[in-house]
């Protein structure tokens, strides 16, 4: 029987996950691969300049298996870029660094029969962008009713880094409105379903979510790099924190 693979740490998910030529054709130019456990080598070494030891010791791995997974990582890099291919970033046996990712979660204990459910929230209402929402309303489901429903302030700057603080809380389902790409490939990766769409009362969205008639999409909605939302709105994309 084959040695279960043991989980790789990361400080939390990318903001971006798709890298592609200027000339791109989708009809034509392949695309390389690379797992999430990949990319956290690369960032660790390269972007935060430690040692292959340091970065071991963060993601709770062999310093082996860290040569490996770079020089993986770095043969796809440079083919992407040589070659003019598509780079992709998913997938990898990985898990959210709690103690790393600076974020604890101060929620009710969430029971093994429990759905719970995040709502982009702003004074009652749905958040109308995942990626600068200051707080989610959590609210825990048992047998078709909500049981309880706490606050959850963020710390993130960045998708990514929300979508590693509903990990942490165990979210199963996050309610949002707009969304763009790759907030849902970070959602995704940390297996929690994608309600996107919705608006006004987050009471009502979650009411209807039990019912089955929200109404919203599980895919991309916005394309929300480098320009405003309205009523001001802009994304940020912050780092890691230390």
């Amino acid at each position: 029987m084959a040695r279960t693979t043991k989980c790789r740490k990361i400080c939390s998910f990318p903001d971006f996950y798709s890298f592609v030529p200027e000339e791109e054709d989708a009809g034509i130019i392949p695309t390389v691969m690379m797992s999430l456990d990949e990319y956290e080598t690369v960032r660790l070494l390269d972007y935060e300049g430690l040692n292959q030891e340091e970065c071991a010791l963060r993601m709770g791995v062999a310093r082996t298996t860290v040569t490996a997974m770079y020089e993986s990582a770095r043969k796809k890099l440079v083919s992407a870029v040589v070659e003019g291919k598509r780079l992709r970033i998913a997938g990898g046996n990985i898990e959210i660094d709690r103690d790393r990712n600076g974020f604890s979660v101060d929620l009710k204990s969430k029971g093994d029969k429990t759905m719970r459910v995040a709502v982009t929230y702003d004074n009652g209402n749905v958040f109308g962008h995942f990626g600068r929402t200051e707080q989610f309303k959590v609210y825990d489901i048992e047998d078709g009713k909500v049981v309880n429903s706490q606050i959850l302030g963020t710390n993130g700057e960045g998708c990514g880094a929300l979508a590693g603080i509903l990990s942490i809380a165990d979210v199963d389902a996050l309610i949002c409105g707009g969304i763009g790409g790759g907030a849902v490939n970070a959602i995704e990766e940390a297996g929690i379903k994608l309600y996107a769409g919705a608006s006004g009362s987050t009471d009502a969205a979650v009411e209807a979510l039990i019912a089955g008639t929200l109404e919203t999409i599980g895919e991309a909605n916005c394309d929300h790099h480098d320009h405003e939302h309205g009523e001001g709105h802009s994304c940020r994309h912050g780092k890691c924190h230390e």
